[in-house]
């Protein structure tokens, strides 16, 4: 009987330190109800702007947001078109990003992998980022990545000059 209450008395006396140790914070200054001055200073880099509704029960009232990135259609299509002989493995238009298995291309003797990011609606070099890698895992060279590029962006280039019949 004795051990249970003292198992009792040692779980309540943990329960009580630890909501107390949320409330010594704020009483140490780290907590909204008293800002130290570096906290107003704007010069500060750390200084970033924080809600501070944040408990241990914001957590459960989170509504998700719409965190998408606008893609450009004719380098996303581009992208497929060109690495048609790659296995798409996956594929995240909202992201931008088509991860492919290892495949070979025509009239080629090393397989490849690539990995796509189109990450602006813009139709410019910028907005395309290709990552490839050989069977071994090794990268490939600046040139043979710069060429699936300049690929990709000129049959982005058509299929744009394409669609509005210029």
């Amino acid at each position: 009987m004795a051990r249970i209450t003292i198992c009792k008395i040692a779980l309540i006396t943990a329960l009580v330190a630890a909501l107390g140790g949320c409330g010594a914070l704020r009483s140490l200054g780290g907590g909204a109800d008293e800002p130290s001055a570096s906290v107003n200073n704007p010069n500060i880099p750390s200084n970033i702007e924080t809600n501070t509704d944040n408990t241990i029960w914001s957590i459960f009232n989170r509504k998700t947001s719409d965190n998408t990135i606008a893609v450009n259609k004719y380098l996303w299509s581009a992208s497929l078109e060109v690495l048609s002989f790659l296995p798409v493995q996956s594929v995240d238009p909202f992201t931008g990003v088509i991860v492919t298995g290892y495949g070979t291309p025509p009239g080629g003797g090393r397989a490849y992998r690539a990995t796509v990011l189109v990450d602006d609606p813009a139709l410019d070099a910028r907005s395309l980022n290709v990552a490839l890698q050989t069977r071994g895992g090794r990268a490939v060279s600046k040139a043979t990545a710069r060429a699936v590029e300049d690929a990709i962006l000129s049959r982005a280039r058509e299929l744009r000059i394409a669609d509005n019949k210029f």
